[in-house]
């Protein structure tokens, strides 16, 4: 029997996902509820650019999810005590943090240091919100896109881990090339099967290209 280039760590049973979107999650999900791993859908993608792209990814996202009847977190959700039509603050001054957080790289290339910045601010908040609710284990989809740099992923991953607080435990980073064992194949075809939305480009406004 050929053996899977896919591992589950020792004694992860429950894993916090952070999802970049309904497609490249599909296959991951399914493969870890077939191995005997629960997921916990985090979507915090303050980096997707315009607002209704945004809108557009998390509600495939959440419709991706509740099809599984497992659970989604939306850590970019709005405040429901704004006034009426402001219900996209929340989102505003997210986007805004994390523009903070690659101030100065946006004139950098597809894979470069602006990715690796954006990378660890999405996964720093992955880390920590795996902390607070006690989940061992985090991962992230976006190591399932061929446009992406694993190493730049793995290594944004370890650097969160090591930043959460250090009184509780602190959760473990699963570095996982997620494309092996036919995943990327099983990506396309569930991509079909649930008519997923299926993003033209990465999500910041400086990445307008094929994703």
């Amino acid at each position: 029997m050929k053996q899977s280039a896919i591992i589950v760590p020792e004694g992860c049973t429950k894993v916090l996902l952070h999802a970049c979107c309904a497609p490249c999650s599909s296959a991951i999900v399914e493969w870890l509820l077939a191995h005997g791993v629960t997921p916990v859908i985090y979507y915090f993608n303050p980096n997707i650019w315009p607002f209704e792209e945004y809108e557009i990814r998390k509600n495939e996202s959440k419709r991706h999810a509740e099809s599984l009847g497992i659970e989604w977190i939306d850590d970019d959700r709005p405040t429901p005590t704004l006034p009426r039509g402001k219900e996209n603050y929340s989102w505003k001054d997210k986007h805004e943090a994390w523009r903070c957080a690659v101030e100065g790289l946006e004139k950098e290339p597809e894979r470069g240091k602006r990715c690796e910045a954006c990378f660890y601010h999405r996964l720093l908040a992955t880390a920590r919100k795996a902390q607070e609710l006690g989940i061992g284990y985090f991962a992230t989809t976006l190591a399932s896109s061929r446009w992406k740099n694993l190493e730049q992923i793995n290594a944004a991953g370890e650097a969160a881990a090591a930043r959460v607080q250090t009184d509780l435990p602190a959760p473990r980073f699963w570095a996982q090339n997620w494309r092996k064992d036919g995943l990327q194949e099983r990506r396309n075809a569930l991509l079909k099967e649930y008519n997923f939305y299926n993003q033209l480009y990465c999500g910041c406004e400086f990445s307008q290209r094929p994703c």
